[in-house]
């Protein structure tokens, strides 16, 4: 297929491979009305359309539109997508956002042909509404990502089996009633736990419904959903301490109510183009370990290894994301890396194995006198402005690195990609109940974050009052707490704060203006298009 269109093609055989939970189905020779009309094909549709979370979840392309062009990340030297970064000269050229609309449309139209084949299939009632209650799910979690990255446009309940040259654009409000009623289906239909981890579980959509209402204003519904989900009884509870969160023997825990999985058998997560993939190249395992590590191989004492990982030296936190956190707050030490330790036979005479060679700070500090070890601090690294004057050398975040790799140079990793962790529920509780003026109950939901977050016998030093709690008090919170965890972007465009954010704490991204709200319709789709008097690129994009 030589254009890119809005719909793909709808292949035969559909399947993607996903530890415990994926297996393939692909007898050959059958058409796919014959192949999704038995249980055992039908199963291998519902796995696909699990897939394409993998094309966002854990990727690069992902990380740059979600987390990249906010008020916490800046671009180091490795960025290789600056106009999504800064909105530099952003258009529809951007090859990260044409990636993901392919993907999440693709997801989108086997969702489609899923639940509108399942009334043939011969599945008992209880398997037909759990299968369709997963379908439904996974349709309003792509549409999600496709309103809120893009605003009103394609939007279509039927699949399409061929290409489709006419798209439309839709009102937000019609994808958001859509979205609404898939997870309100699903919240009634799906199981309240499952033993194949990544399947989306009843708590799981839950949690994204009051994120959903949360993301509407609705915030009288989104306090309900969240405090459900939290008082239900399903068994999910905060890890004691934050950093545990992110250990590759601790992948799967009882804080996250759903996540993306990857299998550790690298070769079942689709590195190589498959039919399943509409990007047309593979797409591989978790890569987030490679972008948010500073440029540590060429320091003194320093060779790249397993340990601290191959940095791709892509993004670094902006100032104000360092200053966020407290000296009482154990989620700095939790993200954050600041001291390498020597690991190569090379180094500076008098430095031994193991002694520290590298220190990377946020906090200001004067190298002692006949220190062999390299210190950057962040009069080094940030000018007095907060512009980047080494964006080389910075405090790394260590929550996607993984020391379980074959080799130094393995671009891909087992670690599964969080969506939805318990303390998000926590905090969405307190925003809501923010909106809604109940301060009291909002700082409670808070300080149960904080008070987890405190090191040990400081957790007083990290209580906050009512009076404390702003919307700018929350954001901050989001920031310490999910930093790099692919939703800060969407947080901002959430409440409002976006480009005020923006200007006032990540002077590479001053830029910004207010169309930025919603990206730029990729060019090949518009390019596709026959109706392009009615299709048209998103307003202050060529």
């Amino acid at each position: 297929m030589k254009r890119t269109s809005i719909i793909i093609v709808l292949l035969a055989v559909l399947f993607v491979s996903c530890e415990d939970l994926i297996t393939e189905y692909n007898p050959s020779g059958l058409t796919a009305e014959a192949v999704y009309s038995t249980p055992e094909g039908f199963e291998s549709l519902v796995n696909a359309a699990y897939g394409y979370q993998r094309w966002w979840y854990g990727k690069e392309e992902a990380y740059n539109i979600s987390e990249m062009g906010t008020d916490i990340w800046t671009s180091a030297a490795g960025d290789v997508f600056p106009d999504l970064s800064q909105y530099i000269n952003l258009q529809g050229t951007n090859s990260p956002l044409a990636a993901e609309w392919s993907a999440l449309y693709a997801g989108v139209n086997l969702c489609n042909a899923g639940i509108n084949r399942i009334e043939k299939v011969n599945f008992t009632p209880v398997v037909k509404a759990q299968r369709e209650a997963e379908l439904r799910f996974l349709r309003a979690f792509y549409y999600w990502h496709i309103v809120e990255t893009w605003g009103g446009v394609h939007f279509t309940l039927e699949e399409t089996k061929g290409i489709a040259t006419t798209a439309n654009k839709t009102p937000v409000e019609t994808f958001y009633k859509q979205i609404f009623e898939d997870l309100q289906f699903a919240t009634k239909n799906l199981a309240n736990s499952t033993s194949d981890y990544g399947r989306v579980t009843k708590p799981a959509a839950m949690a994204f419904l009051a994120r959903m209402y949360l993301t509407r204003g609705m915030f009288a519904e989104a306090n309900n959903m969240a405090s459900a989900v939290i008082n239900g009884g399903f068994g999910y509870k905060l890890e004691p301490q934050y950093a545990d969160l992110w250990k590759m023997s601790n992948n799967q825990n009882k804080e996250i109510l759903y996540a993306v999985n990857y299998a550790s058998n690298l070769t079942l997560n689709d590195l190589y183009n498959s039919g399943t993939n509409v990007t047309g190249h593979g797409r591989g395992s978790n890569n987030g370990h490679l972008h948010f590590l500073m440029k540590y191989d060429n320091l003194p004492g320093m060779l790249r290894d397993i340990t601290y990982g191959r940095p791709f030296n892509r993004y670094m936190p902006t100032r104000f994301l360092l200053d966020l956190y407290a000296d009482a707050d154990s989620r700095y030490e939790g993200s954050f890396m600041e001291v390498w330790l020597a690991n190569s036979g090379t180094r500076p005479a008098g430095m031994k194995l193991g002694d520290t060679a590298v220190i990377a700070t946020r906090k200001a500090m004067t190298k002692p006198s006949g220190a062999l070890y390299t210190l950057v601090d962040r009069n080094a690294i940030y000018n007095e402005d907060g512009t980047t004057k080494n964006n080389l050398v910075y405090p790394t975040l260590t929550k996607h690195m993984d020391p379980t790799r074959s080799s130094a140079n393995e671009a891909q990793s087992a670690r599964d990609a969080y969506v939805i962790r318990l303390a998000e529920l926590y905090l969405i509780a307190a925003e809501a109940q923010m909106k809604l003026g109940k301060l009291d109950s909002a700082a409670i939901n808070i300080n149960i974050v904080r008070t987890r977050a405190a090191k040990p016998g400081r957790a007083a030093e990290m209580q906050i009052t009512p009076s404390q709690v702003t919307l700018d008090f929350i954001l901050d919170e989001r920031a310490r707490e999910f930093a790099g965890e692919q939703m800060r972007w969407f947080d901002l465009k959430r409440t409002g704060k976006l480009l005020d954010r923006v200007k006032a704490y990540n002077p590479s991204a001053k830029a910004i203006q207010p169309f930025h709200v919603n990206r730029p319709i990729p060019r090949t789709q518009l390019d596709a298009v026959t109706n392009r008097d009615q299709f048209s690129q998103n307003e202050g994009y060529q």
